[in-house]
């Protein structure tokens, strides 16, 4: 645990958060030692921050513009990447090596990292552990990224489609961490189901893996 906080840059007072925020549902499923409630708790800090960093850095940027940003920074991609980046995938506790290179495991470890600190040192701590690492990441883009949602819209009306349609189709997990499935259906086109936390989170899941089917890439037929 002291390599992976020195990686982190912050040293626990409480070494059974940091122990636990690693800790996937494999090695136990008990609520007190895995990262479920810390995880539940870390993805809300985690949007305050990236919001709060966002206002700062984009001071004439309308909310359409934040919210596509927001978006991108906050997904299971991005935060699971980060995460990566860190090293921090060697550390989670799992029965099978193949868990820590999923991208939900690695988001949820990312976010229950944030939960963790939280509770250990308060909202400022955390709020500086996330913006110090998400802050490189807001400096490569000089605009906001299209979202997947966005993307096949325009792609849809590009070819004369009708406008993507988007319905829930099933819902499993716990109250606390619940996973949503969403269909996207472009009538006699394409359909595809996408899964997040919440969602928008699913719908956009759904958009990109539609979009992947079209082989379209940044907005862009490959």
């Amino acid at each position: 645990m002291e390599k992976l906080e020195q990686i982190l840059g912050y040293s626990f007072k409480n070494k059974h958060l940091l122990a636990q925020a690693v800790t996937h549902t494999s090695i136990t499923g008990n609520l007190a030692q895995n990262y479920e409630r810390l995880e539940f708790l870390g993805d809300r800090v985690l949007g305050v921050s990236v919001a709060a960093l966002l206002y700062k850095s984009f001071p004439t940027e309308p909310e359409g513009g934040l919210s596509q940003r927001f978006m991108a920074l906050v997904c299971k991609e991005t935060v699971a990447e980060i995460v990566l980046k860190l090293g921090v995938d060697t550390y989670i506790k799992s029965e099978g090596v193949d868990i820590r290179h999923n991208d939900n495991v690695l988001c949820d470890v990312g976010e229950a990292i944030i939960g963790a600190i939280f509770l250990d040192a308060g909202s400022v701590r955390a709020i500086e552990f996330v913006q110090s690492n998400w802050e490189k990441l807001i400096n490569t883009h000089t605009r906001p990224p299209k979202d997947a949602k966005t993307s096949l819209q325009e792609y849809a009306h590009s070819n004369g489609w009708e406008t993507p349609s988007y319905v829930e189709v099933g819902r499993e997990g716990s109250e606390h961490n619940p996973q949503f499935f969403m269909k996207v259906i472009i009538d006699k086109h394409g359909e595809a189901v996408g899964q997040g936390h919440n969602k928008k989170m699913a719908e956009q899941d759904a958009a990109k893996k539609l979009l992947q089917e079209f082989g379209v890439q940044n907005g862009r037929k490959n």
